[in-house]
């Protein structure tokens, strides 16, 4: 099987319903996105993080295939697809509630960096906040799954957590921002 079909030559792709879309469209900037933050978690994982953070971020990567597949296939399809539920978002939330009882309290705003798969952790949350944007936007013109939404928005808040929380493992102190 050839890796090029030459069918996006023209500027458009296709979605799973078989519809075809520009590239540019905000559909498609958001689970183009969603695959730019999932490069990310991959790097964190290549950069042998913390070992209580590798499967969790391996479960996550898996489920941002899926919600890249949720975008990229609207809800009036008859291609029927997983979906993003909210057992992947409570999932977030038991995460990021069991990490945050290990952390000092915030008194401060902290800096991105620290440890190298925590500084590639919080890029992975700015670009997680620039999908849930553009998700957003999609979501302003047709309607989506309001699961993959909140998904994102508590995908960022876990990339903030975890960030913290790999510095924290490491014995890694947080950078303060100073005015």
């Amino acid at each position: 099987m050839k890796i090029y079909t030459k069918t996006g030559d023209d500027g458009t792709t296709g979605l799973f319903n078989g519809k075809r879309v520009y590239k540019y469209s905000a559909r498609v900037e958001c689970y183009g996105t969603i695959d730019e933050l999932n490069s990310i978690i991959g790097i964190v994982i290549s950069l042998s993080p913390p070992a209580a953070l590798v499967p969790v971020l391996k479960k996550i990567s898996n489920t941002l295939f899926v919600l890249g597949s949720d975008f990229a296939t609207p809800l009036d399809s008859a291609q029927q697809i997983e979906r993003i539920s909210e057992s992947n978002i409570i999932f977030l939330e038991e995460l990021i509630d069991e990490y945050t009882e290990h952390l000092p309290k915030l008194q401060k705003f902290i800096l991105p960096g620290g440890t190298l798969p925590a500084s590639f952790l919080h890029q992975a949350r700015t670009v997680c906040r620039r999908a849930e944007r553009l998700a957003v936007k999609v979501s302003s013109e047709e309607h989506i799954n309001s699961n993959a939404l909140v998904y994102l928005n508590r995908l960022s808040d876990f990339l903030f957590t975890a960030a913290r929380f790999a510095n924290f493992l490491e014995n890694k102190e947080e950078i303060f921002w100073e005015k």
